[in-house]
C-alpha cells in the first residue's frame, strides 16, 4: 500500500525539523525560506503495540512492522498558485501525495524568523488553504467550458461532470475546499478523477515550544487551531518538533525514559504517524508464524483475497480461504492451538471483509 502523506506549511514553521525527526533522514533545515526545494521522502514504521505482543507470544525468528511514507514538501508562500516562491513546483509535489499534514507554528521564538513577521497560526493555515483552493479553481475553470460544450450534446457523462464542476467552482469562490462539498458516491468517483488538491484529507500539526508539550491546552495558539480544525472536520496533533528531533536519536529504552521524565505517554511523532495512517482509511492485519510475525497495511473495506494479494499476487489469484482469528482472541488464548480449540479461529471465504487486528493464515493454490 504505497500511500504517502505530504508535510506542508509556511517557511520556518518546523516542517523539516519534524521530518528529520520522523525519518532521521537529515533533510536540510535552516532559518530561511526555501531551504528545501525538492521533496524529501522518508519511510517510517507504524507504531503498533499489538505487533510487540504477538512477537512475545509467538517468539518468531524475526518481526516486521508495517510502514508509512511521508514527503517533506518545501515551504509554500502567498501567491504560490500564481508561481510565487517556486509555487508551481511545490503545488505539483502536493498533487502527488494522498493526504496533507499541515504544520502550523504555535510557538514564539524571536530567533526564528516568521515569513509574515508575526505568529498567527490561523492566518498561516488560511494562506496555504487559499493557495490550494485557487490552484483547484484554476483547474476547474479550465475544464468547465470544455465539458459544458459536451453537456449541451446530452452526453450523459459530461452532464454529470458539468454539474460537479459547477458545485466545485461555487465552493472555491467561497473559499471552501472540495472536501467540504457533499457528493454522492457516484459523483465522488468523478471528483477523484479530477486530482484536486483540496479533496485530499488533511491533518493539522500544531508545533509548540518545549514548555507547552506536557499541557498544550494552555497554549492559546493551539486552541485556535483546534477550533479552526473542528470546522474543517479535521484532527489536530500537537508536537514539539525540537523535542521530537532529540527523541529520534535515542534508542527504545532511552526514549521511554525520556518520555516518562517529560510526563508524556506517547511521543508526538508516534501520534502523527498513527493519525496519518488512519486519515487515509488504512488498517493493519497480521501474519504470525515461527519464521516471522509481520504487520500488513490494507485499506478498510478490502476483502480477504485482496488482502492476500498484498503479500503476493499468487495468494489472491489462487485464494481458497483465510484462517482468521482476532488479535484479542489470540492474545487471550495464548496459542493458535488453544484459540482453535476455543472455536475462535474462523474459516473465511472470498467475501469476508478483513478487520483491523485480524491475524490471518491464507490458504491458496495456483
Amino acid at each position: 500500500m504505497a500511500l504517502t502523506a505530504g508535510i506542508v506549511g509556511l517557511p520556518n514553521v518546523g516542517k523539516s525539523t519534524l521530518f528529520n525527526a520522523i525519518t532521521q533522514a537529515g533533510a536540510e533545515s535552516a532559518n530561511y525560506p526555501f531551504c528545501t526545494i525538492d521533496p524529501n521522502v522518508g519511510i517510517v514504521e507504524v507504531p503498533d503495540e499489538r505487533l510487540n505482543k504477538l512477537t512475545e507470544l509467538v517468539k518468531p525468528k524475526k518481526t516486521v512492522p508495517t510502514t508509512f511514507e511521508f514527503t517533506d514538501i518545501a515551504g509554500i508562500v502567498k501567491g504560490a498558485s500564481k508561481g510565487e516562491g517556486l509555487g508551481n513546483k511545490f503545488l505539483s509535489h502536493i498533487r502527488q501525495v494522498d493526504a496533507i499534514c499541515q504544520v502550523v507554528r504555535c510557538f514564539e521564538d524571536e530567533n526564528i524568523t516568521h515569513v509574515s513577521g508575526k505568529v498567527d497560526p490561523i492566518d498561516d493555515i488560511e494562506v496555504i488553504n487559499l493557495e490550494l483552493i485557487l490552484a483547484d479553481l484554476e483547474s476547474v475553470e479550465k475544464r468547465i467550458d470544455r465539458v459544458a460544450k459536451l453537456a449541451k450534446t446530452k452526453d450523459k457523462d459530461a452532464v454529470v461532470e458539468h454539474e460537479i464542476l459547477v458545485m466545485l467552482k461555487e465552493a472555491f469562490e467561497n473559499d471552501k475546499p472540495a472536501r467540504t462539498v457533499e457528493f454522492t458516491d457516484e459523483q465522488l468517483k468523478v471528483v477523484k478523477g479530477l486530482h484536486l488538491l483540496t479533496i485530499k484529507p488533511i491533518l493539522y500539526v500544531a508545533n509548540v515550544g518545549e514548555d507547552d508539550v506536557v499541557d498544550p491546552s494552555e497554549n492559546p495558539y493551539v486552541q485556535r487551531v483546534r477550533e479552526y480544525a473542528a470546522e474543517d472536520n479535521a484532527e489536530v496533533i500537537v508536537v514539539c518538533a525540537k523535542i521530537e528531533e532529540e527523541i529520534a536519536e535515542l534508542d527504545k529504552e532511552e526514549k521511554k525514559a525520556f518520555l516518562e521524565e517529560l510526563g508524556i505517554e506517547e511521543s508526538g511523532l508516534d501520534q502523527l504517524i498513527r493519525a496519518s495512517y488512519h486519515l487515509l482509511g488504512l488498517a493493519t492485519y497480521f501474519t504470525a508464524g515461527e519464521q516471522e510475525v509481520r504487520a500488513w497495511t490494507f485499506r478498510k473495506g478490502m476483502k480477504a483475497p485482496q488482502c492476500a494479494g498484498i503479500i503476493h499476487t499468487d495468494f489472491e489469484r489462487g485464494f481458497i480461504r483465510a484462517e482468521t482469528v482476532s488479535y484479542d482472541d489470540l492474545l487471550a488464548a495464548k496459542t493458535m492451538v488453544a484459540a482453535r480449540e476455543a472455536g475462535k479461529v474462523r474459516l473465511e471465504g472470498k467475501e469476508y471483509i478483513v478487520k483491523d487486528g485480524d491475524v490471518i493464515h491464507f490458504r491458496f493454490n495456483v
